[in-house]
């Protein structure tokens, strides 16, 4: 889109600068390189520090062809960009396997039930109320909404404090919040879960859909596979292994993007990554205090755990059940039937409490197996392989699955999250107006960032 140039800088070192260098080859700067180059830009590049594409998407392979999600996995009503994107790369989704009962534990009590698997009770007054309240919150720009101040000096907790909740629905409340924002209630900021809230409500009701973020479909070949096309689809742009250390020159013309295979010359750059992993980057000149303390400030280690049991076969789905658990107490939140399509193998993927299971593995398989055995029958205790993905211990790169923002984080850091900084674009799914958070909020701020980063180069 330019003229070559050569630049060099204090070391004497030479290079020609690129149009763009897109930090971080999750969903969302995979997206993003994917979009320059069907806009015709061919100069950039997407450096990762990794030694994979995907970010928090990341299929395990349980071998002949198969794989389950150890990360990000489903497509639910109303998440459109997602959606699209798929049916452009040529990966096909299917069904979330959902026939049957849901089994609820309380104590000895194992109840075998057709109930709604989330066990939340969507028509309870705190969420009616919630609906209510949310469709005046902005999505984006959520310190817009009416008494947003006064909102975001409460948690979530404050909230379910001013209504009458029996133990099902405060049980039901804090589990849905702990599975899809890997917080407890006192750790989450009203304000937010409004906005979070009116972001599913938004991107479901324009399709007139009924179920927003139903974990509805998955996709063939696990969710990674979008990533690992669009990687193959750019070739050598795509530079693994390569892990971002310093910025220089955010504010000039020309940005020197440091790495650890040397200097990247480019005339935007495009961050693709949490605001809490910028923190490991030496930004020169030092970014504005605003920008800075935002970072500084973001909320991480909000780990989210999965487990993986894999058997010969979907066993339960002989005796009539989904392959949903829901107890009341114990280090199991939730599991789900995650098996292939064809049903070759059976798999159950849940979500555990960090904290309340051994790191040991083999102690970590045994005490989950024992729980689907009560479940599901004494098939469940031999399982062929076992699987344990903590998202704040897979590698220095994630920190962490999700970032609830705390009571009062908003009002103080919200308006510095979207901003760029010279010549520097932020993107991630957490810069995201919906679907924040989620997979389908990754690629809706790849193709903002792309489109930012045209318009920047076609004025400059």
């Amino acid at each position: 889109m330019h003229k070559t140039e050569i630049v060099e800088n204090a070391a004497g070192n030479v290079g020609a600068p690129l149009d763009v260098v897109i930090i971080g080859a999750g969903l969302s700067g995979l997206t993003a390189a994917r979009d320059l180059e069907l806009a015709g830009c061919r100069s950039f590049a997407v450096v990762e520090a990794r030694d994979r594409v995907g970010g928090r998407v990341y299929n395990i392979d349980l071998g002949n062809g198969v794989i389950s999600e150890g990360g990000g996995e489903w497509l639910s009503p109303g998440q459109t960009a997602i959606a699209d994107l798929s049916r452009a790369l040529g990966v096909d989704t299917f069904d979330t396997w959902e026939d049957g009962k849901t089994v609820y534990m309380l104590g000895d009590m194992v109840v075998p039930s057709e109930t709604d698997h989330t066990g939340m009770a969507r028509v309870s007054e705190i969420t009616a109320k919630q609906t209510e309240m949310a469709r005046k919150v902005p999505c984006g720009d959520c310190w817009e909404a009416p008494d947003f101040e006064a909102i975001d000096r409460l948690s979530v907790k404050d909230f379910m404090a001013q209504h009458e909740l029996s133990p099902f629905e405060q049980f039901s409340y804090q589990r849905l919040l702990k599975l899809n924002a890997g917080a407890e209630p006192h750790e989450m900021g009203l304000l937010h879960q409004l906005a979070t809230t009116n972001s599913r409500l938004r991107g479901a009701e324009l399709l007139q859909e009924t179920k927003p973020g139903a974990p509805e479909k998955r996709f063939v070949g696990g969710s990674q596979r979008l990533c690992i096309k669009m990687a193959d689809m750019l070739g050598e742009k795509v530079r693994l292994s390569e892990p971002v250390r310093k910025i220089v020159g955010w504010d000039r013309d020309i940005v020197e993007v440091h790495t650890d295979r040397g200097v990247i010359y480019a005339r935007q750059v495009i961050a693709a990554l949490s605001p809490a992993l910028c923190n490991k980057i030496v930004f020169d000149p030092p970014l504005p205090e605003g920008r800075a303390e935002m970072q500084r400030q973001w909320p991480q280690r909000f780990n989210m755990r999965k487990t993986i049991h894999v058997y010969s076969r979907p066993f339960w789905r002989d005796a009539g059940f989904n392959g949903h658990i829901l107890p009341a107490e114990g280090p199991l939140l939730w599991c789900c039937d995650n098996s292939p399509p064809d049903g070759s193998l059976g798999v159950i993927n849940a979500f555990v409490r960090v904290e309340g299971l051994s790191t040991d593995p083999t102690v970590a398989e045994k005490t989950i197996s024992k729980i689907y055995a009560e479940a599901f029958g004494d098939e469940a205790l031999h399982p062929i392989q076992f699987h344990d993905i903590d998202w704040g211990t897979v590698d220095p790169w994630s920190l962490s699955c999700t970032s609830p923002k705390p009571p009062g984080f908003i009002t103080k850091w919200g308006k510095f999250l979207h901003p760029a900084v010279g010549r520097i674009i932020w993107s991630g799914t957490e810069t995201a107006d919906i679907w924040s958070s989620f997979m389908e909020g990754a690629v809706r701020a790849g193709h903002h960032a792309a489109l930012r980063a045209l318009g920047a180069l076609t004025r400059n």
